[in-house]
């Protein structure tokens, strides 16, 4: 009961979240994201729900762990690797940029680091962590809550990328022609 709980909450979260980007892509003028002001009720709106989302996602996967028989060194080597490497790279681009502009706070263009090879280097990072913990948890209710939380990581900058453009003109311009936006 507990797993069927968690598992509609983490899709309600992600759903919502999906449809506040897609709101936004829609709707520039009245976007949700990126947040047309950076207030201090800003990072609550948009930690709470992405760190309740992810957190849903993790304790389904122990609660239902190895429910789908997947062989070891897929669960183990190549979601343990995506997990690693996922982390390794959003921590050290959130160190980099800082918790708040990674939030929606107004910075600088960022074009180094890991920022040279993809427009969004972040949301394929948090896209390796969520695939590898669908694989080394092996569990449904994870797979579903991944695969909505995957969509909500693919369609976001697809909201961010009009205002980068209006944001830093020729800068951002004259950069995504030269650098794609996932990989």
């Amino acid at each position: 009961m507990m797993v069927v709980l968690l598992t509609n909450m983490g899709i309600v979260i992600a759903f919502g979240t999906l449809a506040a980007i897609v709101w936004s892509i829609v709707c520039p003028d009245r976007r949700l994201w990126p947040p047309k002001e950076y207030t201090a009720l800003t990072p609550i709106l948009v930690w709470v729900p992405t760190f309740t989302l992810f957190g849903t996602m993790i304790v389904v996967g122990v609660m239902e762990w190895g429910s789908w028989t997947i062989p070891a060194a897929i669960r183990y080597g190549l979601g343990g690797m995506l997990i690693v490497l996922g982390n390794l790279g959003v921590w050290s681009e959130v160190l980099k940029f800082g918790v708040d502009q990674t939030g929606g706070a107004p910075g600088n263009l960022r074009t180094s680091g890991l920022y040279r090879y993809s427009r969004n280097p972040q949301y394929v990072s948090d896209i390796m962590i969520v695939l590898g913990w669908v694989m080394m948890s092996a569990s449904p209710s994870a797979f579903v809550i991944g695969l909505v939380s995957v969509s909500v990581l693919i369609v976001a900058p697809f909201a961010e990328e009009p205002w980068l453009r209006r944001t830093y003109g020729e800068q951002y311009a004259d950069y995504a022609t030269k650098v794609r936006r996932f990989l």
